[in-house]
């Protein structure tokens, strides 16, 4: 078999996969259309997460941001 007959090499990497498999869960699930405005949606969280930010920083408010993340995704939003 010379070089020019060889079978393509297809190269994925792990990072499209993971893509992928998000993708694929994501059809399947079916989530409900989002009723509000992300703005809109989640208002406490959305506070909490801000006063936060404001105050101490992105850094040392992972809780506060993953919580609203989280209310986010609990009213339709695939965040």
């Amino acid at each position: 078999m010379s070089v020019s007959e060889a079978a393509p090499v297809i190269l994925v990497s792990s990072r499209s996969k993971e893509i992928n498999k998000e993708q694929t869960a994501a059809e399947s699930t079916p989530d409900p259309k989002p009723k509000k405005k992300i703005c809109c949606a989640c208002p406490d969280t959305k506070r909490l997460r801000d006063e936060c930010i404001v105050e101490h920083g992105e850094d040392a408010c992972t809780k506060w941001i993953e919580a609203h993340r989280q209310c986010l995704r609990s009213e339709g939003f695939k965040i």
